[in-house]
């Protein structure tokens, strides 16, 4: 609203969003997420954020969610992301399940990535995992199933950069932990 957006034309939702003429008629969207394990993506960020934008959400959970990239490139949302939010407050690095919630496996990063380039978010938030989960563990522990659909969102769908060597990270606030 400060930036002149009247309230009337801002809305905060996903579930039942492709029925909401806000959504419908919108020009700008911010996405936000917290990362965390996902039992049929690997991981849920901000490329999964999206499913919701389609009217059969199931259609993109075939092999580990393979195709999520190709919800960022329908009419309804290309090009209107301005921002994407990554929240890693308390991040879920491992889980088993559907229902996979347990405290054991947070940890307190207090951290958030933002970006316009939602693939990079979910890389940079996937190597975080995978340095979280092997010193939990003391050895490497792939994600089941594997959390490939964010290089699938690069070099299947072009919506962003999965490759860590072409990511411009730029680090604020502490550097402990």
């Amino acid at each position: 609203m400060d930036a002149g957006v009247p309230e009337k034309k801002i809305d905060i939702d996903d579930r039942g969003v492709l029925h909401n003429r806000i959504f419908r008629n919108s020009t700008a969207l911010i996405n936000a997420r917290p990362l965390r394990t996902h039992a049929w993506s690997g991981v849920g960020g901000c490329i999964k954020n999206y499913i919701m934008f389609v009217p059969r959400p199931e259609k993109y959970h075939g092999n580990s969610c393979a195709d999520l990239g190709a919800i960022w490139n329908l009419p309804r949302v290309k090009g209107k992301t301005r921002l994407n939010v990554l929240v890693l407050l308390q991040p879920l690095f491992y889980g088993i399940g559907r229902h996979h919630f347990d405290p054991t496996y947070t940890w307190d990063y207090k951290g958030i990535l933002v970006g316009t380039d939602p693939v990079a978010l979910d890389a940079v938030g996937l190597r975080l995992f995978q340095a979280k989960r092997l010193a939990y563990f003391g050895e490497e522990r792939p994600l089941k199933p594997p959390a490939h659909h964010i290089v699938f969102a690069d070099t299947r769908h072009k919506v962003g950069t999965s490759d860590l060597r072409k990511i411009e990270l730029v680090k604020l606030g502490w550097k402990e932990s």
